[in-house]
């Protein structure tokens, strides 16, 4: 530079010297370290004794400094060193690409030089095509004349069952074939006509022929396999040889033509055969032959059970055969024994739906669920030991779907149904017969009157019941359930043949034609409750789940029951009223006041029908005995309240007190005679109900002594002061609400001493008083009428005006 440029370059103002260029992060950052290093400060010299330290921070500050500075250039200079060695990199591959570009242009110019080369051998490729041509049909042509020979040749051995040779022959066939073809696609390129495969086809036709009676006979060695493994096995492991081969075989054509490329032959003809998947299906047919002569007409009735204990027997020979013999011949991966399994198993499910589609009888129906449900899973059959293992591999689905079972188990509940109404039906012919006898019904060995109906219906329904839990609880409790049913309609058929029983017997009440017509009123009661023990028997085997399973509404055969047992007891009530109606009206009489009579009579005839009573079984009998005490008092009341004696003097209340209280000791020394309790019983309000459903003692009702009345009213009667009637029949109607104003006025009237005043007093203070009814409570009075009072009536004429 001349000095003048100094001196005019040292003249120039100092701000127009360029500055270097500031970025705002390194001033952001610049002003964050100030400001940190302005807190650290402060907080380190906070005192005037702290700044003695001050050339110490500042020393170990400076060697930090320095520290960082020293990293910081050794890191630019290993990335400086870095950017060069790449630099030096990206020269030489410059050099290798210009020397390669060079190297491809000359290789383009030699190829085209050769191209024009090639052409003039063109002509030689031909020939030289040709000639193999020529060489290969040459090669071909013996081997070619042999085709018809070895067919032949194959043939024969395949009748005489050489099967092996036969296999071996086929194939060395099958091979020219398949090279004949591929070499006519090769030489075609790739891209064999129609006429020329048509042409070795037609020439080897034998061939396919072959195949075909091939497996024709390998097919009918495997289907009498299992009469051949206990002969001579060797036909059928030849057999299994020859399918093995044939796997193997369309195993190698598929992986060769699945490897692709220009030189991969096609399949030949009728390949993949699959004879191994063959080999299985031809054995299920087998097992399938064995249930296909099997028809209706065959298996009907006991020949169903015997078939299939056949089937039981048949299907564990074969698979002990094919376990010890057959599994032998085979590789291990047929898992014979497992294939077996699932062929008759197959086959069983689909008999067996055909056998279920029948119009089967209780008994078949039972063979097939028993057959099913228990024999064939059973340790003599699938449950072996041997076998359980195959079974829990193959996974088989049951032999009648949940369905199937479902609907078989409805027709046996139905068919059962069907013969238990016959036999019910039948039974109460005979107990209607039996009524007709002229002797007593037969009794048991406790001296209970009965007959054959409860213990045919009773061993009926229990066998039916014991038979069906050998299917399964299900079953049983459809059977139970549809025997309470039927036992509810034969008691309601029952309850109707008593009605009409006793219709005919009121009839021919002149006739006398049934003499036991009371007896045979017993012994129905006594069935009934040996019926009501059945049932409640049956109802508790039933399973707690069974409840809610009716599809309609349940069974209450002990309701029936109650119905047929009330009707009987209504009869015998009946019979009993009819035997004392004779002697009835002379009670309460003046000749009865006077002589006592009829009441031994009507204790004779009470007697009698008692001890008839003890032929019942309990608690029928004690029901009984009670309500022939309440008949009794109640009709000895109704003949008080006709006031056929009413009394003149104090002398004869007197006697009419004394002679009721007479007749009531006797009825007590019948009935404790019989060991019958006269102490209060709980009696439904009904005359004759007698509740099977409940036991005895049960209930709520007050406790009423029929025959504890009659003192009660001979006090009444026997009462000297008429003025304390009224504290009389307030503990009267205490006893006894139902008592009414018209009963407590026949008592007065028949007194015969009673002033209009005090009877007036004593209603109305019986009209005030009158308690309700209490629940339960059996009403005595209530059933009593009291016949219309005579009273004296005349015309209003003039006279009597």
């Amino acid at each position: 530079m001349s000095a003048g440029d100094q001196k005019n370059g040292g003249d120039k103002p100092e701000d127009m010297v360029p500055q270097p260029e500031v970025w705002p992060e390194v001033e952001r950052a610049e002003c964050l370290a100030r400001g940190a290093a302005l807190k650290w400060a402060s907080g380190v010299f906070c005192r005037p004794e702290h700044l003695e330290r001050l050339s110490q921070y500042r020393k170990r500050e400076s060697q930090r400094t320095a520290s960082v500075h020293t990293r910081l250039k050794s890191m630019v200079q290993s990335y400086l060193e870095g950017v060069g060695w790449g630099l030096e990199q990206l020269r030489e591959a410059r050099t290798e690409l210009r020397e390669v570009s060079r190297d491809l242009k000359k290789a383009g110019l030699e190829s085209d030089q050769n191209t024009e080369g090639g052409r003039s051998l063109e002509r030689l490729r031909e020939v030289s095509a040709n000639h193999s041509q020529l060489l290969t049909a040459v090669s071909n042509l013996p081997r070619l004349y042999s085709v018809r020979s070895m067919v032949m040749e194959t043939e024969r051995l395949v009748e005489s069952r050489r099967l092996l040779e036969a296999h071996a022959k086929l194939m060395d066939l099958e091979y020219l074939q398949d090279d004949i073809l591929w070499q006519l696609n090769k030489a075609a390129g790739g891209a064999l006509s129609t006429e020329d495969q048509e042409v070795v086809a037609k020439y080897f036709s034998g061939v396919r022929h072959l195949v075909d009676a091939l497996g024709k006979e390998l097919w009918a060695v495997v289907s009498s396999a299992l009469a051949l493994a206990r002969q001579n096995p060797t036909p059928f492991v030849s057999a299994v040889r020859i399918v093995e081969r044939e796997e193997a075989l369309d195993q190698t054509l598929l992986e060769e033509r699945g490897g692709g490329g220009g030189n991969s032959r096609p399949l030949p003809p009728g390949r993949p055969r699959c004879w191994r998947a063959c080999f299985f299906k031809v054995l299920e047919e087998a097992v399938a032959a064995r249930f296909r002569s099997v028809s209706y007409l065959h298996t009907r009735g006991p020949g169903l059970a015997g078939h299939l204990s056949a089937l039981q027997h048949g299907i564990m020979a074969d698979l002990a055969t094919v376990r010890h013999l057959l599994e032998h011949c085979v590789p291990q991966q047929y898992k014979l024994t497992g294939a077996y399994l699932r062929a008759s198993h197959r086959c069983l499910h689909a008999h067996l739906t055909q056998v279920s589609s029948w119009d089967l009888e209780s008994g078949e129906i039972f063979a097939v669920l028993n057959w099913v449900l228990h024999i064939y899973n059973s340790p003599d059959m699938m449950g072996h030991p041997e076998l359980v293992t195959e079974m829990e591999r193959e996974e088989l689905r049951p032999l009648i779907s949940t369905e199937g079972l479902e609907q078989l188990q409805s027709k046996y509940v139905q068919s059962v149904r069907k013969s238990v109404s016959e036999w019910m039906h039948k039974a109460l012919q005979v107990e209607l017969q039996d009524w007709q006898r002229d002797q007593e019904p037969d009794t048991d060995h406790e001296g209970f009157y009965q007959t054959s109906l409860p213990t045919i219906i009773t061993q009926m329904l229990e066998e039916n019941a014991r038979v069906a839990l050998m299917i399964g609880e299900s079953l049983r409790d459809q059977t139970i359930q549809m025997g309470l049913y039927e036992m509810e309609n034969l008691l309601n058929r029952f309850r109707e043949a008593l009605v009409e029983f006793g219709k005919e017997h009121r009839r021919d009440l002149s006739n006398s034609k049934n003499k036991f017509y009371l007896h045979y009123l017993l012994a129905s009661i006594s069935n009934c409750i040996i019926l009501k023990k059945s049932t409640e028997s049956l109802q508790q085997q039933q399973s707690s789940q069974s409840a809610g399973q009716f599809t309609r509404t349940p069974p209450n055969p002990l309701a029936a029951l109650d119905r047929a047992v009330r009707r009987a007891c209504r009869l015998v009530m009946d019979q009993l009223l009819l035997d004392l109606k004779p002697f009835l009206p002379g009670l309460l009489t003046r000749p009865w006041l006077a002589q006592g009579d009829p009441t031994p009579k009507l204790c004779r005839v009470l007697e009698r029908h008692l001890e008839l009573y003890l032929r019942v079984r309990p608690p029928c009998r004690q029901r009984l005995q009670e309500e022939a005490q309440w008949l009794m008092v109640v009709e000895y009341v109704r003949a008080l309240m006709q006031k056929r004696l009413v009394c003149r003097s104090g002398e004869e209340r007197r006697q009419l007190a004394q002679q009721m209280l007479q007749d009531d000791q006797l009825f007590r020394e019948i009935f404790h005679s019989l060991n019958i309790h006269t102490c209060p019983c709980a009696i439904t309000q009904s005359h004759t109900c007698i509740d099977l459903s409940q036991q005895e003692g049960e209930g709520s009702a007050p406790e009423v002594n029929p025959l504890a009345l009659l003192p009660v009213l001979a006090e009444f009667i026997r009462l000297k002061d008429p003025n304390m009637l009224t504290l009389e029949v307030s503990g009267l109607a205490a006893k006894y609400p139902d008592i009414s104003e018209e009963h407590v006025s026949v008592l007065l009237e028949i007194r015969g001493d009673v002033s209009r005043d005090i009877k007036g007093a004593v209603l109305d203070l019986l009209e005030q008083s009158a308690p309700p009814l209490p629940v339960g409570y059996r009403p005595i009075f209530t059933d009593i009428l009291v016949p219309p009072s005579t009273m004296a009536f005349c015309l209003p004429t003039a006279k009597c005006a």
